[in-house]
């Protein structure tokens, strides 16, 4: 069994039924909120405050923000609006996370049975699944990743 248990997770493509059946179903000890912007309308039910409130009623779960391992609001303008394409951002993403040493500034007991929430459908370009990732490296091979919905693999198999 590994040390440390990563999920990740997407709100986008999913009723409330689905996302929080996934999450209940998965053993997750809390949603780790990676989004940058969690109070958005266009969130539905996954504005921090809603989601809050849900995880803890519907699934008995914590809720924590951590904007440490969130993209910068320049890299996602220039990934979404200014045609910058996912190789570039996950390069920057990447060197961003090495410069605030997120492996050693984020706690692994925060992470570890934690849900990397955000707000993709599919994790293959998403941040989340570069967190995951990028911290399954830095902590060693005694880490598992599972993606919650979706699949790792561009075509969603």
């Amino acid at each position: 069994m590994p040390h440390v248990q990563i999920f990740t997770i997407g709100f986008t493509r999913k009723s409330a039924r689905k996302f929080f059946g996934l999450l209940k179903r998965s053993g997750t000890k809390r949603i780790v909120d990676v989004r940058l912007n969690n109070v958005s309308q266009l969130a539905g039910f996954a504005k921090r405050e809603d989601l809050q409130y849900f995880a803890e009623t519907i699934c008995g779960i914590g809720y924590v923000h951590v904007p440490e391992l969130a993209p910068t609001q320049p890299m996602l303008d220039a990934y979404r609006n200014e045609g910058g394409g996912w190789p570039g951002f996950e390069r920057e993403f990447i060197q961003l996370m090495r410069r605030r040493k997120v492996e050693e500034s984020v706690p692994k007991s925060l992470i570890n049975g934690g849900c990397l929430l955000c707000s993709e459908d599919q994790p293959h370009q998403c941040h989340r699944r570069l967190v995951a990732e990028y911290l399954t490296e830095k902590w060693g091979g005694d880490v598992a990743v599972e993606h919650l919905g979706g699949s790792a693999s561009p075509t969603g198999e």
